[in-house]
This record gives C-alpha cells, sequence and structure tokens, in this order.
C-alpha cells in the first residue's frame, strides 16, 4: 500500500523543528576537517521549519526500502562492544552483509564503513571529540558519488558492478535503548522532488565527496521510529541506480523530540553504510 493513500489523522506524531538547506546560489561546501585560515567550516545556511514526525511503528508493515525509502528489523548482534572497531568488523560487518543479502536478494554486499556516535550536549559533527548525531536534512550520497564509490573502493570490478543494479543502504541502529535523545527523522522518498536535492560538497584530505542537502516542502512526510531498541535496525536508501519509479534516495536528519525526558540518556548510535550490488540489474 502506498503512504499516499493511508489516512494519518489521529496517528501518534511530535511537532519538530527540521533543520533544511536555506535558498543559495553557491555550491555549498562543508570540511571533514579544520578548514584553512579564513576559510568556514560549512557554507551551509541552515533554514529550520516545525514539521510534525509521525511514529511510523503502526504502519510498519506498510512502508519499505523500495518504496518509502527506509524500513525497519529486528536484528539480535553478536558485538558486546561497538566502540571496539575490530569487534564491529570482525562480528558486525558480516551479520550485516547477511541481513542485507537475505532482505534484499542482493548477490554481493560491500561495507565500506561505520560510525558510531555519542552525543555530548554543545558539540558540533566533526569537530572536539566523538561523532555527533547530524540535526540537518541530508543524504549521504548523490546521483554523481553513489556509482563513484564503487570504483574508488572496487576499480576492478566496478565496470561489471555498475552494470547491474547499485543500493547505497545504511544501516542504522542504537547501541543503547530504548533511544529517547535525538532520534533520526526519515523523509518518506516519495514526497521529495528531485529538484530539492541539492548537490553540496564534503571536503576530505584527500577527496571531495557529494552528498545532498534538502529545500524544505510542506509536503514531505516525515517519520521516526520512538524507543528504538538495541535490537531494532532502521534501513536507509541513501542511493538507486534503478530509475523506474523505486526510492532511490532517503532524506534523514537528527531531530530534538519535545517529548524526550530530561534525564533520557544521551544517543549512542552505529551506523554501517554499504554498497548493494543485483547482477542483471
Amino acid at each position: 500500500m502506498s503512504l499516499q493513500t493511508l489516512e494519518f489523522e489521529g496517528r501518534s506524531s511530535v511537532k519538530a523543528e527540521l533543520n533544511y538547506l536555506a535558498p543559495t546560489h553557491e555550491r555549498p561546501r562543508t570540511y571533514t576537517f579544520e578548514p584553512p585560515p579564513g576559510v568556514p567550516w560549512t557554507t551551509m545556511v541552515n533554514e529550520p521549519h516545525g514539521v510534525h514526525v509521525r511514529d511510523a511503528r503502526p504502519i510498519l508493515s506498510d512502508i519499505s526500502v523500495d518504496t518509502q525509502g527506509f524500513g525497519l528489523v529486528r536484528h539480535s548482534s553478536a558485538v558486546r562492544n561497538f566502540y571496539d572497531d575490530e569487534e564491529v568488523k570482525r562480528v558486525y560487518y558480516p551479520e550485516s552483509e547477511r541481513l542485507l543479502k537475505d532482505l534484499t536478494g542482493a548477490n554481493r554486499v560491500h561495507i565500506f564503513d561505520h560510525t558510531v556516535r555519542r552525543r555530548v550536549p554543545g558539540r558540533e559533527d566533526r569537530r572536539v571529540g566523538p561523532r555527533q548525531p547530524v540535526p540537518r536534512v541530508h543524504v549521504d550520497h548523490t546521483v554523481k558519488s553513489g556509482p563513484q564509490r564503487v570504483r574508488d573502493l572496487l576499480p576492478d570490478h566496478a565496470p561489471e558492478l555498475l552494470r547491474g543494479r547499485v543500493q547505497i543502504i545504511n544501516l542504522w541502529r542504537p547501541i543503547r535503548g530504548p533511544l529517547r535523545d535525538a532520534p533520526l527523522a526519515v523523509c518518506d522518498a516519495q514526497t521529495v522532488k528531485f529538484e530539492q536535492l541539492v548537490a553540496s560538497d564534503l571536503v576530505y584530505r584527500d577527496r571531495v565527496g557529494e552528498t545532498y542537502s534538502v529545500t524544505f516542502d510542506p509536503e514531505h512526510r516525515w517519520f521516526y521510529i520512538p524507543d528504538m531498541r538495541a535490537d531494532e535496525v532502521l534501513l536507509l536508501k541513501c542511493y538507486d541506480s534503478k530509475t523506474d519509479g523505486r526510492a532511490r534516495f532517503a532524506p534523514h536528519t537528527a531531530f530534538t523530540d519535545p517529548t524526550t525526558p530530561a534525564d533520557a540518556p544521551p544517543r549512542e548510535s552505529i551506523e554501517l553504510r554499504t554498497l548493494v550490488f543485483h547482477a542483471g540489474g
């Protein structure tokens, strides 16, 4: 069932402020490291908008990664310490590869990195201390950077792999739950127009990546999963090479839930970024 046909009156939601990209005539650019003297960390200007973020739990059976661009699955991990990078790579990567193959029918999955975030009040991401939640509406990859990641990471096999269907799917889960602080909001990809996705530079020391910032539209439908547990995984589609009407890009953002208890522990989460391949398209 399309979410366009679902009736939302009476469904649980919270009113929250989400940071969209303010209209700009220049290409947005953000540094992942301290930029040269006189150069700003970012040229992006946030444009906050109050929106209703709906509880997706009652309608999870009507939501799919290929239609809305996101979905939720139960998955218990054998990882004992998500802050141990070696254990994550040794245990969680193979677990996640099997999970994605089972869920998508892919013949190959390549996990290319992961990020652990632990919110520290008042800190900004990529400055000092642990990685922070990103309170800005964005998509991690673009029409250009999706295929480029395949060429960068799997150069010997890229021509063959790019002839088939390629997806980039993030797996996002709380390290400790229930998660009530800085949850993740995801936009129904059906409600996002392509021209609202603004290609933006993400400058690393050795390369320049490309992400999408997003401009506001009151027709966007936003969802979240309240009280996510550590055995729940949110799948986010950040790229799909198919252009047949399936969801290709799912904007998302951390947000402040006004119903969060004052004593809620700060968010701790891990996200995996994966290339998902389907032979033959």
